[in-house]
């Protein structure tokens, strides 16, 4: 049985909360792309292809944010069979203070022949910038 577009979305969320960094990127397609529009000072606003996407994740594994569940998913399936959009709630905890981390996502995912050609991240990046200051007092 094939996957669908909403299985490989779904593959690729899991990936990424556990850290399975390989599985990860084998779900991108070769010049596939991660973007995020709506990001902190530092982050990167697009990476795109395998190994720039491997060398972010990889470099990032061990960072701040330890997303442990997504709650609330719900996905939505388009009249466009190759476009997934998902909203979720992303829980964790801040690695260095152990506080607890809450952050809302909306993705866009662009899915054809079982890789992510497209994977835009719309995170609310205050959680993130409160979690940064939590840890850095600043």
């Amino acid at each position: 049985m094939t996957a669908t577009s909403r299985d490989i979305v779904e593959q690729v969320l899991r990936a990424g909360r556990e850290l399975d960094i390989e599985t990860f990127v084998g779900l991108m397609a070769p010049h596939g792309y991660i973007e995020w529009p709506y990001r902190p000072p530092g982050v990167p606003g697009r990476m795109r292809g395998r190994a720039e996407i491997r060398r972010h994740l990889t470099a990032t594994a061990d960072g701040f944010i330890r997303i442990v569940e997504h709650r609330n998913m719900v996905v939505y399936e388009t009249t466009d069979p190759e476009a997934i959009i998902v909203e979720y709630e992303a829980h964790g905890t801040v690695v260095a203070t152990g506080a607890a981390f809450e952050q809302t996502v909306i993705a866009v995912f662009r899915v054809r022949d079982g890789q992510v050609l497209s994977y835009r991240d719309y995170i609310n990046p205050l959680p993130l910038l409160d979690a940064l200051a939590s840890v850095t007092g600043v």
